[in-house]
């Protein structure tokens, strides 16, 4: 397929996810404990994977973890960890704990991300644009580098960046978040020419679009928040992304919308 056609695609319409989708299956999702990340934990878990729940809210992992157990998931794993840290040898050791409690990783939904200032490059503060950049684009290198070993061990692994439609065309005033975005997509374009001959994942962005989140609300506080989908209205785009019905997509960015 042409490069421009692999950027801003749906998913098939006529996918429906299985009740054991997702069995046996063992997921990262970070950002786990609000929004988007929480849903998908949630909806993963549904669908028979255990999941790993990466997030810096010690409580709010720990309720997702209360609720899997109470539906009757799989039981999950909540590892507290700051992804501003600028410390190489904390992701080596997330690997390592990955690796000792549960062997193996079919599945890493990179999700989390900051929003950080909404101003003009010239207006825009150093420190906020490295924070941006640290937690938007520098640590998913670095847990996507930790983790690659384990990935290459499952036999279908799916690796799923979080996009944005500022990612695609730049628009003002969305500073180190849009450059960031637009850096999450190169690095997923890089990475799927990487493993595709070489390995057995797939690397893939998908793109939530207008979505009730918090950082939704932050980014437009005039807009009415019911008016766009809830967390939970576009699961069914990242189920796909992770069941082995999209074995065969690498280096495509999705719409969930």
């Amino acid at each position: 397929m042409p490069e421009q056609e692999m950027v801003g695609v749906g998913i098939p319409q006529d996918y429906q996810p299985a009740a054991n989708a997702l069995q046996g299956k063992t997921i990262l999702v970070t950002g786990a404990s609000d929004g988007i990340g929480r849903s998908a934990a949630l909806s993963f878990a549904a669908h028979g994977a255990t999941v790993i729940l990466l997030g810096r809210d010690v409580k709010k992992l720990e309720e997702v973890y209360d609720l899997i157990e109470a539906a009757g998931g799989p039981q999950p794993a909540a590892i507290p960890f700051d992804l501003s840290q600028d410390n190489e040898e904390a992701f080596i050791e997330l690997a390592r704990v990955i690796e000792a409690q549960l062997g193996k990783l079919d599945g890493l939904l990179l999700n989390a991300s900051i929003l950080g200032q909404r101003r003009a490059l010239e207006q825009s503060a150093w420190n906020d644009w490295r924070d941006v950049l640290q937690v938007n684009v520098h640590s998913q290198f670095l847990t996507v580098k930790s983790l690659m070993p384990l990935l290459r061990e499952a036999p279908k692994a799916s690796v799923v960046f979080t996009s944005s439609g500022v990612g695609r065309t730049g628009r003002a005033y969305w500073g180190a978040y849009a450059v960031s975005k637009f850096a999450t997509e190169g690095m997923m374009q890089v990475l799927a020419s990487e493993t595709e001959n070489t390995s057995n994942i797939r690397v893939n962005c998908i793109n939530p679009g207008a979505t009730n989140t918090a950082m939704r609300r932050a980014a437009y506080p005039a807009e009415e928040p019911s008016s766009n989908p809830s967390p939970q209205d576009i699961m069914r785009s990242y189920l796909y992304l992770m069941d082995d019905c999209s074995e065969d997509k690498t280096g495509y960015s999705f719409n969930a919308q």
